[in-house]
């Protein structure tokens, strides 16, 4: 962050001054004083957030924290993979301060690498021990489950099993998202669990089987709504948005595979850069996304998992307790680079 300039002082001392010029220096002296006041409160209350989260989703939230702390926040926007690839390109000289991921891969890559600073105990123990790096380097905001969107008239016995989208009565049917990060970081759940092996078994199943590419997740919940698919790979939370706006909407969501990747929660988090230099304002955010008023927004407007404040889910959804994500540590889905090269390798990424 630039520092403030140091305020002009108009010599006003002098006896021999004509009042004329007394007077101009007056008031120079004001404007210059109101000048650098107002440049030090704009500096000291600015946020430079670089988030892969959407605008839609949490940039609401991000106002409320503005007319709340009257501190202005600059969001840089874009994929929560991308982003991460920029912080580590521009090292020590990045512009910022607090970096809100889509998934706990990311962060887990950044705090590998060093980019991250550690934060206090009174914020990484607001939530589930699980859901926090174990070193302090990140901290999650919301979770939010893997699921199938299907459709109960054209698939009333919906699979229970990610796996079993490979057999043949489902081809041209189900839909995904390659270059989602969610979708990324359950591919490396996938690898973790059950191998490399196993999992371009399975994507190269899917392809064979004519999976059809969508840009991301809401995309998937409107094909199957048009009739376009039967099944998409999404985040739980996606269907909830078009029952907010069609109560009526022809899809229903299920959850697979307990105790292995089909099952993964995994959650949206944030991080406070090495590279900042506004420590105050990054770490006051990181505690609003964690407050009440927060953890209620996630679940009401985003109807995701909350996962601090005691605040709990929406009553449609599986309550977090009762679910059976596997025993795998997020901080080991940080080898996102792997997870691409594999998705290349096998055709389902240019």
């Amino acid at each position: 962050m630039p520092r403030p300039t140091q305020r002009f002082r108009a010599n006003l001392g002098g006896r021999l001054l004509l009042m004329g010029l007394a007077l101009v220096a007056a008031i120079a002296l004001a404007l210059s004083a109101c000048s650098d006041d107002g440049q030090q409160a704009n500096d000291a209350g600015q946020l430079t957030i670089y988030s892969g989260r959407g605008e839609s989703l949490v940039g609401p939230l991000i106002e409320r924290f503005e007319a709340e702390t009257g501190i202005t926040v600059r969001v840089r926007y874009a994929g929560t993979a991308e982003l991460a690839a920029a912080i580590l390109e521009e090292g020590a000289r990045s512009p910022a301060d607090v970096y809100y991921a889509q998934d706990a891969g990311a962060l887990a890559a950044l705090a590998e690498a060093g980019a991250l600073t550690e934060l206090p105990e009174d914020i990484v123990g607001r939530v589930p021990e699980s859901f926090a790096d174990a070193g302090g380097a990140w901290v999650a905001t919301s979770g939010r489950a893997r699921v199938l969107v299907y459709s109960p008239e054209r698939v009333p016995d919906p699979p229970d099993s990610i796996f079993a989208l490979v057999d043949e009565q489902w081809r041209g049917r189900i839909g995904w998202a390659p270059t989602n990060g969610s979708f990324q970081a359950f591919v490396t759940a996938m690898r973790r669990i059950h191998g490399d092996e196993a999992t371009e078994v399975w994507l190269r199943g899917m392809i064979a089987n004519d999976v059809r590419e969508y840009p991301g997740n809401s995309a998937q919940v409107q094909a199957v709504g048009d009739g376009e698919i039967d099944i998409g790979l999404v985040n739980h939370y996606y269907l909830f948005r078009f029952l907010a706006e069609d109560p009526d909407f022809p899809a229903a969501n299920q959850f697979t595979d307990p105790g292995t990747a089909g099952g993964l929660i995994n959650v949206a988090g944030v991080a406070l850069l090495a590279a900042s230099e506004n420590d105050n304002h990054a770490l006051a955010f990181i505690r609003f996304l964690l407050d009440e008023e927060a953890q209620t927004y996630f679940r009401d407007e985003t109807s995701e998992y909350p996962l601090s404040a005691d605040v709990d889910a929406r009553a449609e959804l599986i309550p977090l307790d009762d679910l059976d994500p596997p025993s795998l540590a997020l901080t080991s889905l940080s080898d996102l680079e792997g997870t691409l090269d594999l998705l290349q390798r096998v055709g389902a990424l240019p």
